[in-house]
């Protein structure tokens, strides 16, 4: 029983795994109300993505008389991404971007946040901190916060590499919208807020970073069974000498993602209690690599 829990791909570790990454989801969800209300609505910043442009048109919409609910333009602008994304990603990553984007317009319909603090650069430092975390908690449970990371993710699988300045571009584009029509001093502070946003999310979500791993070991036939076992790369094998102990060697190397590197060294440590491993981060990467997709 216990074996069938740590097998990725049997019923129970899935069942199990989807019930965690929910409960991640509406977390992510509720946060993202918390940052919204708490840190956001006091100063008048204008939030990112699809939630942010949502929030714009509300303003607008107010300004000319009308009031387009927030929680109803969250779900039309976010739906439309759900649909494109359901074709060309896959069912489980849309679910939970949709739990996602309905919870949070659920909960900024039922609750009401105060704010902590009255400094407007403290609030804006936090919240664009846990605003970063916010989205960086929704992509590790292989989900999103919808809008924009629908997007920023279908592309980046495509070109293997992050796009989120792309994102703070098109957030930039609505801040000076935002500017223009009700003022630029809030405008400024929410371009910091989305700097430091969108920073946070490039520093905690690696899933486009690589990590050469290379692991000396005597048995390299054990490791490198284990390690292609369960990993789709490949690996090199160079004989080598050891110098203090005056023995042959072997010298496995692979370029994996980092979000593989844990894995990794739990397979070739179990194969191999012996060997001695070590990671490099690569700066650059030119070639095929497989990339796990998104479930």
């Amino acid at each position: 029983m216990f074996r069938k829990l740590l097998d990725p791909n049997s019923i129970h570790s899935r069942k199990l795994r989807l019930t965690y990454s929910l409960v991640l989801i509406v977390f992510s969800s509720l946060l993202q109300t918390f940052v919204l209300q708490t840190f956001m609505n006091p100063c008048n910043l204008l939030s990112s993505g699809f939630t942010g442009l949502a929030l714009l048109i509300n303003k607008i919409s107010l300004a000319m008389g009308m009031d387009i609910p927030t929680s109803v333009l969250i779900l039309a602008l976010n739906i439309p991404c759900a649909l494109f994304c359901a074709k060309r990603i896959s069912k489980r990553f849309t679910f939970l971007s949709c739990v996602q984007f309905s919870c949070t317009s659920f909960f900024l319909t039922i609750f009401n946040f105060q704010p902590i603090v009255d400094d407007i650069l403290l609030n804006i430092i936090f919240g664009g901190f846990l605003y970063g975390m916010v989205t960086v908690i929704a992509l590790r449970t292989d989900g999103s916060t919808g809008g924009t990371d629908f997007i920023a993710l279908y592309v980046s699988d495509i070109l293997h590499k992050s796009i989120w300045n792309y994102v703070f571009i098109f957030n930039m584009c609505l801040i000076i919208i935002f500017g223009a029509m009700f003022g630029w001093e809030y405008a400024g502070y929410s371009i910091l807020f989305q700097l430091i946003s969108t920073k946070t999310i490039d520093n905690f979500y690696n899933r486009y970073a690589q990590v050469m791993i290379e692991v000396t070991t005597q048995d390299p036939d054990t490791v490198t069974e284990a390690f292609q076992r369960d990993f789709h790369h490949g690996m090199s094998v160079v004989k080598a000498y050891g110098a203090y102990k005056h023995q042959i060697y072997y010298l496995c190397r692979s370029i994996i993602s980092t979000y593989e590197e844990n894995e990794v060294v739990r397979a070739v440590r179990k194969a191999d209690p012996k060997a001695i491993i070590y990671s490099n981060r690569i700066d650059n990467f030119y070639g095929s690599f497989y990339r796990r997709p998104i479930e």
